[in-house]
């Protein structure tokens, strides 16, 4: 029958199967190779004497006794990762490995100070960080590829969330724009101008507040990048709208300006389901929110 490690893998192989409808997928999920998550769901049926799954060239789908087993499984799996964060808060935290998903600014600002610090109460904790946009660093929480990730409000209602902080939206000129002078920077300016575009993932809160006060700006360029924003706005092709913390020791010779009627953005942490969450991540969640309260 194997070790218990090896059929729980086995089941959460099937379970991550089903979710994505395809081997493949259920492989880069788990860090598997798309042939060893066939040989598991091989060795179950075969272990069971039943099928499991259909397996068709558009993917897989689950059969009618598949479907009667899963809820088990599942119950099976849920149990054990229950187990193993008992046993990690018996051994204390000794180690452990926090994947966090992020974007650029908060990678670049925030992280390593709140890195820094959580590491002399807990040396021996490692993280991860992986890159992307908010779409991204969502999907990331959902599928369990990172243990938590910073994303900006609203957040997908089956995420769980913890507001950390408001971050100001500032119009960026070139030095010698006629406006550069201005004590904040008028609305119906923003029309005005050939417009450098910051969008993460299809979810632009800078596209969503120029359309809250019926702005039509002319956008020459849309990008994820803020730093490829900056350097274009420097070199006068244009303005554009960025958030304050991606501006803190900024290199290119621009000038930062408040709208006239002040812009934020809403940074939070989301995590799937912190009762499930490791002790490492438990201690960082706790750390975070101690360190932003007000």
């Amino acid at each position: 029958m194997g070790s218990p490690a090896m059929s729980i893998q086995k089941y959460l192989a099937f379970i991550k199967t089903v979710e994505y409808g395809s081997l493949t997928k259920a492989a880069e999920a788990l860090g598997y190779t798309q042939s060893g998550i066939s040989h598991m769901m091989n060795d179950l049926e075969a272990e069971w004497g039943i099928a499991l799954l259909e397996r068709k060239r558009s993917g897989v789908r689950i059969t009618s006794d598949g479907l009667k087993i899963l809820p088990h499984l599942q119950n099976v799996c849920h149990a054990h990762q229950k187990l193993l964060t008992e046993i990690e808060e018996l051994h204390g935290l000794n180690s452990g490995l926090i994947r966090v998903g992020t974007f650029s600014s908060v990678a670049t600002h925030w992280l390593p100070n709140m890195i820094k610090s959580f590491q002399k109460d807990y040396p021996n904790i490692e993280f991860e960080l992986l890159l992307g946009d908010y779409t991204e660093i969502e999907s990331w929480i959902i599928q369990g590829r990172v243990d938590c990730g910073f994303l900006t409000f609203p957040f997908n209602p089956d995420l769980e969330s913890v507001f950390l902080e408001r971050d100001r939206l500032l119009v960026i000129l070139p030095e010698h724009h006629p406006l550069a002078e201005r004590e904040s920077f008028p609305l119906g300016a923003l029309a005005e101008e050939p417009f450098m575009l910051l969008e993460k993932g299809g979810r632009g809160e800078i596209a969503e507040i120029l359309k809250m006060h019926h702005i039509v700006p002319n956008v020459r360029f849309t990008t994820w990048d803020d730093y490829a924003i900056m350097a274009m706005v420097e070199n006068g092709l244009g303005i554009s709208i960025l958030p304050e913390l991606i501006l803190k020791r900024n290199p290119y010779r621009i000038v930062q300006k408040e709208l006239e009627v002040p812009a934020y953005r809403e940074i939070g942490l989301a995590i799937k389901d912190s009762k499930t969450a490791s002790l490492a991540v438990k201690r960082f969640l706790q750390y975070l929110q101690y360190r932003h309260r007000d």
